[in-house]
């Protein structure tokens, strides 16, 4: 079953699991061959049931110990722009959709993704565009980012942010 996993982190971004769960952008997901969404809703208030999409099966929950299997089993990540979430899907090897959370103040996010996106790893948006992102996604200018090389990211991080 095509699956989409989405997360939020440790965070509340109420904004992408109400967005990813609409009948717009699900009815696109379908389209695009989807069957399943799991959600990883964080300390989010608004947790959909599992019968609040008409197109796709839905299973939500807050947290687990490890998000590894959800995205080992997912063929689309969906995910907010921290720094973890991001290194993890794309440690999995897993195709990534990042929403930035456009709310932010002295948004680093932003800068990440942007950065991750020209260097061609991820495709970015924001909750606004997440529908139209969606229908014109293509998956296949992605390139894999490379493993095990913790430095190389820490260096890049410094790079996005300012740091060094």
């Amino acid at each position: 079953m095509k699956t989409v996993f989405v997360t939020v982190g440790t965070t509340r971004f109420d904004d992408l699991i109400e967005s990813v769960t609409s009948s717009e952008v699900t009815q696109v997901l379908k389209v695009r061959g989807y069957e399943r969404l799991v959600l990883q809703v964080g300390r989010g208030s608004f947790v959909p049931d599992a019968d609040s999409c008409a197109h796709l099966s839905v299973e939500a929950f807050r947290f687990k110990d490890s998000i590894a299997e959800d995205m080992r089993q997912a063929d689309l990540v969906i995910s907010h722009a921290g720094a973890g979430s991001c290194l993890e899907a794309l440690g999995a090897g897993k195709p990534l959709l990042v929403v930035v959370n456009d709310k932010l103040m002295d948004n680093h996010q932003l800068e990440l993704a942007r950065q991750l996106h020209m260097d061609h790893h991820l495709l970015y948006c924001t909750c606004s565009t997440l529908t139209e992102t969606l229908k014109n996604m293509d998956l296949s200018v992605l390139q894999p980012f490379p493993p095990g090389q913790p430095k190389n990211f820490a260096n890049f991080l410094d790079k996005v942010l300012g740091v060094k």
